[in-house]
């Protein structure tokens, strides 16, 4: 009898399509593609669906830069996407902000993907075409070259190159001259938070710079100003009357939004929404107050951003 007993056979696992293992390797940077385009997570994600649609068709022995060609894939989703989101906020109630998301750390320490990433930035996207969008963000965010960004966008590109330029033109002439630390925002967000917590909102004088603005985003389904509130004095004397309304203890609780510092707003403990600022120099030029429930969904879970 033989007493040789062989060693069981691994079990491998699931087997991995190829389309599959590349799609799932890049699905991080896609997503932050699809949402960079588009200020919205929820279309971010249909836009996944269609580009796994399509890629599932591709046959990979035509395709030399899998990464490449998926982002090529979900831009012009992304683009086709913006048509129906351009339509549906031509009759959005009030101003509308992009849904903020809880990042983690790592995303903060990529410089240029969390000022891109800012609701700052990302309200400043929202005045370029869609097609300059994509070529804002597809070069300077993830550095593709106009080549690529041409192959996208079905323009040439001498064409392309020029695009960027007016975009980045246009940008620039509404981002701060000068850039403020991510210390110096959250020393601004700590003031806001004590005079929430005090009530003294005279406190804020000290960071809020004279002509300040604040954008708030309610959808319709909360209270929200229909247009920017412009001035120190205006903006003062809104938050007073929105923290009175509240109906229960408000209070902020510190958080990274979009790679950034912001303030989760509570009432009683139940979120009431999430404000972002904009700084220059040691003074808040902008506040960005999300109270839209429907965007509120995403910032007590972390979301996978990258740029590579």
């Amino acid at each position: 009898m033989d007493d040789h007993v062989t060693d069981p056979v691994p079990d491998p696992g699931p087997v991995i399509d190829p389309a599959t293992e590349a799609f799932v390797a890049h699905r991080d940077l896609l997503f932050t593609v699809a949402y960079e385009m588009l200020g919205s997570a929820a279309d971010a994600e249909d836009v996944l669906q269609e580009a796994w649609l399509r890629w599932a068709e591709v046959d990979l022995a035509q395709v030399r830069d899998p990464r490449a060609y998926l982002v090529r894939i979900t831009t012009r989703q992304a683009l086709n996407r913006l048509r129906t989101l351009k339509r549906r906020k031509e009759s959005y109630v009030g101003p509308w902000l992009p849904e903020p998301l809880l990042t983690a750390p790592d995303v903060a320490e990529d410089v240029v993907l969390s000022e891109s990433l800012s609701l700052a930035l990302m309200f400043v996207l929202e005045t370029l075409s869609p097609t300059e969008r994509a070529v804002f963000v597809l070069h300077e965010v993830f550095d593709f070259g106009y080549e690529d960004i041409a192959a996208v966008i079905d323009k040439s590109p001498s064409a392309t190159r020029q695009m960027a330029y007016r975009a980045r033109k246009h940008v620039d002439a509404r981002r701060p001259r000068t850039p403020v630390s991510p210390e110096e925002t959250r020393a601004a967000l700590d003031s806001f938070q004590r005079a929430l917590a005090t009530g003294d909102l005279q406190g804020l004088l000290d960071v809020l710079a004279p002509d300040v603005v604040l954008v708030s985003d309610g959808g319709g389904l909360r209270m929200a100003a229909l247009k920017p509130v412009v001035g120190v004095d205006k903006v003062l004397r809104y938050m007073a009357g929105s923290a009175g309304k509240a109906g229960g203890i408000l209070t902020g609780e510190p958080t990274t939004v979009n790679g950034n510092p912001g303030l989760v707003l509570r009432v009683d403990g139940v979120i009431d929404g999430v404000l972002a600022v904009r700084m220059e120099d040691d003074r808040v030029t902008a506040l960005y107050y999300v109270r839209n429930p429907e965007k509120l969904t995403r910032v007590e879970s972390e979301a996978s951003l990258t740029s590579r």
